[in-house]
């Protein structure tokens, strides 16, 4: 069975790993797109964060990025504004984002994109960090 999963993936993040990971241990192979290298069209973010049913601040990332010095924190920002910082510095986007025919959504914690695969776990999962989040029988652990 083909799925079209798509995923806004950093590599260099450990849940964005984490995530790609799991999709896979579910038999999928996604669009992987690195988006600090190839960042979204500003329409399609907008679209993004509006299938996920989350607003740009919700989106936005502050640990590693310039959100403190551009005042991002500030709750007069307009919704455009900080889709305007998103656009001129792409690692205020957090991540994993990922797309599925079952949804769009931000996947923090990683085990978040289960509920996003069409298919189930092909087996055991551990995070990197050692936590089993996935069983010998593919059943997510309590």
């Amino acid at each position: 069975m083909a799925v079209d999963i798509v995923l806004y993936h950093n590599p260099a993040c450990g849940t964005s790993r984490n995530t790609l990971a799991m999709i896979r241990n579910a038999g999928i192979e996604p669009h992987v797109v690195e988006y600090l290298k190839t960042p979204p069209a500003r329409a399609l973010l907008v679209e993004l964060i509006d299938r996920a049913g989350s607003t740009p601040r919700d989106l936005l990332r502050e640990k590693g990025t310039p959100y403190a010095a551009l005042g991002l924190g500030d709750t007069s920002l307009s919704e455009d504004a900080l889709v305007d910082a998103m656009m001129a510095h792409p690692i205020l986007s957090n991540r994993p984002l990922v797309v599925s025919p079952l949804g769009v959504k931000l996947c923090r914690p990683s085990e978040a994109v289960l509920d996003l695969l069409p298919s189930g776990q092909r087996g055991a999962f551990a995070k990197e960090g050692g936590e089993q989040v996935i069983d010998a029988s593919g059943q997510r652990v309590a």
